[in-house]
């Protein structure tokens, strides 16, 4: 059985539109979508301790499910990464917290692939290391943390469909599900 877990981030949970479509991508290729709420109140997010936070949210449902899961993660969700690493699992991560020390040195130890999602206008974002990090990166110019771009609304659904062609791109490229790496 192919799995995905969905991570949300810190404002908005598993059916925000970002998330809700990176994980309908994995789901119309036949996985099971496993979409984690956050149990409790999160502690700081610029803390290290944000890390094992999540870790204690994320490990047991990764594994209970077991097997070689996708991971999907935005923002607060990307501090996942360290459970991508340790378990060489494939990963999406959306508006990933490249700032954060704990967060650039897991994507930096991880061995599976990843595909980085943000924008040039996102306080978090940092293109030079998402292109050193991964060849997998989708980068928005003028896009904020939440990935809209200035402009009509209508501006920021198209560069949501920007992320979800990326997305099917990405797992078509490590070919996943059926992979085996």
């Amino acid at each position: 059985m192919t799995d995905a877990v969905v991570i949300p981030g810190a404002m908005f949970g598993p059916g925000a539109p970002l998330l809700m479509y990176a994980g309908d991508v994995a789901e119309q290729r036949g996985a099971t979508v496993h979409r984690h709420s956050w149990s409790q109140e999160f502690p700081k997010l610029d803390q290290p301790e944000i890390e094992s936070w999540v870790r204690g949210e994320i490990d047991p449902l990764v594994d209970a499910i077991g097997g070689r899961s996708l991971l999907i993660g935005k923002s607060l969700g990307t501090n996942a990464a360290a459970i991508a690493a340790e378990r060489d699992l494939p990963a999406v991560w959306l508006t990933p917290l490249l700032t954060l020390p704990w967060v650039a040195d897991a994507l930096g130890r991880a061995t599976a692939p990843f595909l980085l999602v943000g924008g040039t206008a996102d306080k978090v974002w940092d293109s030079g290391l998402a292109r050193r990090l991964s060849p997998h990166v989708l980068e928005v110019e003028g896009a904020d943390h939440g990935m809209y771009v200035p402009g009509p609304l209508t501006e920021s659904i198209a560069v949501l469909s920007q992320v979800v062609l990326a997305v099917e791109e990405f797992l078509d490229t490590i070919g996943w599900p059926s992979s085996t790496r």
